[in-house]
């Protein structure tokens, strides 16, 4: 009967449909694939406090967002208003992407809601997550069974009754000898531990607490059941947190790893065009930073360019030599997406009369060019607008026609020198650049720059920085405080009007990006 009545709330064309997806422990890397396509795909996301800024960075822009996570006054949204929620959103004929930490069913009070969803008729879908409960562990080092040690563990919540006592039957888990995870257990962490010593628990058996597990403000405090207290408060840990206990934990010392990659602990918050797939991002991550990508900045193809239409026209006429020159790969897939709308065939563009040379302003414009076949005749040592000026000059005659097909508003220094040597040069818009908002990144983001928890903000164009800038208006950001990682000296030049902190790359590219930013922050201090 389950099986009919969910078909038929299928076949409800006015109601939407609910996914409880769980997030993982906050790493982006252990997010599943499902619940990253439901990112993607949903029209509404409700999502908790316990979800990280890297995972709110890859909510698309417009989509809607409702934070249950905390009010002001650090009060909890109540339970019963999260399940109206799901349902009002539902019946609105949205798809609802219910996104919480760890896994749904592991004390994440899912099946409270999925309660609601049946008494209502709303269908829905569950996509489990990484629990904390095994991955935090496992980042720091601390294997949860080793058959040496212990053929189970137990995961068991350590969150006090309102009259402040512990639900936990300690003289059956001290039995089991096996390895013990406490979830939300911070502020009960002194009766957890006393209830196990009190069941007959060694109080020398190996302990360990694990704040912000998997996130680059991971850490870890290992000692004993009796002194675990004593050295976490020491050590000012907070929530959220859990504790392990069991001899697997003397093994972190030996098995730790997640901390000693290049940069392991740090975190970056790049800005983008949103239409980049972001290289550097996986570069990094790959050397264990945790990245937040913050696309304050999209692009928008001149459409219809007629002025591009005549200027190739004019190209393909020139009987002289030639140069078709990219400053960017978003320029050039824009103008390979030109052509096809204008249905115009390459190779009536570059076998017109005359030699046809392209230039390209560095690497990454070169590979994109790469990928339709085409080989760059000119790329300047150094990546940047004035030097490809410099270097198309310094290979052409006077009277050689320069088509720059580009950004609408492009580096003024690219021109002087074609012009000094007496190039024809035509400077086409192909796209304009447009500044967005992401409202939930904003405020996650200036909350994490007030508390230092961003390592540096790296910029790859000064409409990047515009753009970052634009995007933190009213956010009461202090941008002296920000170290600007920058591509080059015209992206440096536009994040010093901020004020801000600045570092270059020694190449504009994304490997010398990388290699600075491991040069800044790879040694642990």
């Amino acid at each position: 009967m389950d099986d009919v009545r969910m078909n038929d709330r299928d076949r409800n064309e006015d109601v939407g449909k609910v996914w409880l997806a769980g997030a993982g422990p906050g790493d982006a890397g252990l997010l599943t694939v499902k619940a990253a396509e439901l990112i993607e795909q949903a029209d509404v996301i409700v999502y908790d406090a316990l979800i990280s800024a890297e995972l709110l960075s890859r909510i698309p822009h417009d989509t809607e967002t409702i934070y249950v996570g905390k009010h002001a006054g650090n009060h909890p949204v109540p339970q019963e208003e999260i399940n109206q929620i799901l349902v009002r959103e539902a019946k609105k004929g949205k798809k609802v992407l219910r996104l919480k930490g760890g896994d749904p069913f592991v004390f994440g009070r899912g099946g409270e809601e999925l309660e609601t969803l049946v008494e209502e008729d709303i269908p829905f879908e569950v996509v489990p997550g990484i629990t904390s409960s095994v991955a935090v562990p496992a980042y720091a080092g601390i294997p949860v069974t080793h058959r040496d040690y212990t053929s189970s563990f137990h995961v068991i919540t350590g969150h006090a009754r309102k009259d402040g006592t512990l639900s936990i039957d300690f003289d059956s888990l001290v039995r089991l000898n096996g390895t013990l995870v406490f979830l939300m257990s911070v502020s009960s962490m002194e009766m957890i531990l006393k209830g196990l010593m009190d069941a007959g628990m060694d109080p020398d058996t190996p302990a360990a607490v694990l704040e912000r597990g998997t996130t680059a403000g991971q850490r870890r405090v290992v000692a004993t059941v009796k002194d675990l207290k004593e050295e976490s408060d020491r050590a000012g840990i907070r929530t959220p947190a859990i504790i392990v206990v069991g001899k697997v934990c003397a093994l972190s010392g030996e098995l730790h790893w997640a901390e000693d990659r290049p940069l392991g602990g740090r975190q970056f918050l790049l800005t983008r065009p949103r239409q980049n797939m972001s290289s550097l991002a996986k570069r990094l991550r790959d050397a264990g930073a945790q990245v937040i990508e913050m696309p304050a900045i999209h692009t928008e193809p001149v459409s219809p360019n007629e002025p591009l239409r005549s200027a190739l026209m004019r190209f393909r006429e020139h009987e002289g030599g030639k140069w078709l020159v990219f400053t960017s790969p978003i320029g050039v897939n824009v103008f390979f997406d030109a052509l096809k709308e204008m249905k115009m065939d390459l190779r009536s563009v570059l076998c017109g009369k005359g030699n046809v040379r392209i230039g390209a302003i560095g690497s990454a414009t070169s590979g994109a060019l790469g990928g339709y076949g085409l080989i760059p005749d000119a790329v300047p040592g150094t990546y940047s607008a004035g030097e490809l000026g410099k270097e198309l000059a310094k290979m052409s005659e006077p009277g050689e026609y320069v088509l720059i097909a580009r950004a609408e508003k492009g580096s003024e220094d690219l021109l002087p020198p074609l012009t000094e040597r007496g190039l024809i040069a035509e400077d086409i818009p192909l796209y304009r650049t447009v500044y967005e908002v992401n409202p939930v990144l904003k405020e996650e983001s200036a909350r994490m720059f007030r508390n230092g928890e961003i390592d540096a903000v790296t910029f790859t164009s000064a409409s990047t920085v515009h753009g970052f800038v634009r995007a933190m208006e009213d956010a009461d950001t202090d941008y002296s405080r920000i170290c600007a990682v920058c591509i080059g000296e015209q992206t440096a030049r536009a994040a010093e009007e901020y004020g801000m902190q600045i570092e270059i790359a020694d190449q504009a590219s994304m490997d010398a990006m990388v290699r600075k930013i491991i040069e800044l922050f790879g040694a642990k201090s």
